[in-house]
């Protein structure tokens, strides 16, 4: 039996040839959880409707943004592209740095609440790994 983790170039093409690579390259993905904390400004969203669409365990999209308020802000997505808000400039510093030097981050939904009209949007941030 080989342990081998190198794949012959003949046998790699034979593995892609009826799937896409993103399918071949799926098992080998881990999602490393980094941190618990929530998501912010989801007070001041031009389309509220996002908040009735979201729900506990939906994986979201992280994205960078060029801010001139903050230059580390990170923009939170719903899995249907939406604007929910931002991950708290608190917590951001590595995170954009991560980013920034082309890891890929997601999160998701651990808890929703809301209080007095307030949404408070609870979230795992995960580093994803191959």
């Amino acid at each position: 039996m080989s342990f081998e983790l190198s794949i012959p170039h003949e046998r790699l093409i034979a593995i892609t040839a009826n799937n896409n690579l993103s399918s071949v390259l799926e098992p080998l993905v881990k999602e490393i959880l980094l941190y618990d904390t929530f998501i912010a400004g989801t007070t001041h969203l031009k389309d509220k409707s996002v908040l009735g669409e979201i729900a506990v365990g939906d994986l979201l999209t992280l994205i960078r943004e060029n801010n001139k308020f903050d230059e580390k802000a990170i923009l939170v997505f719903s899995p249907n592209k939406k604007k929910l808000g931002y991950i708290p400039e608190r917590d951001n510093l590595i995170f954009s740095r991560l980013m920034d030097a082309g890891k890929k981050l997601s999160a998701k939904i651990t808890d929703i609440s809301v209080r007095d009209g307030f949404h408070r949007i609870s979230i795992e941030i995960y580093l994803i790994d191959y």
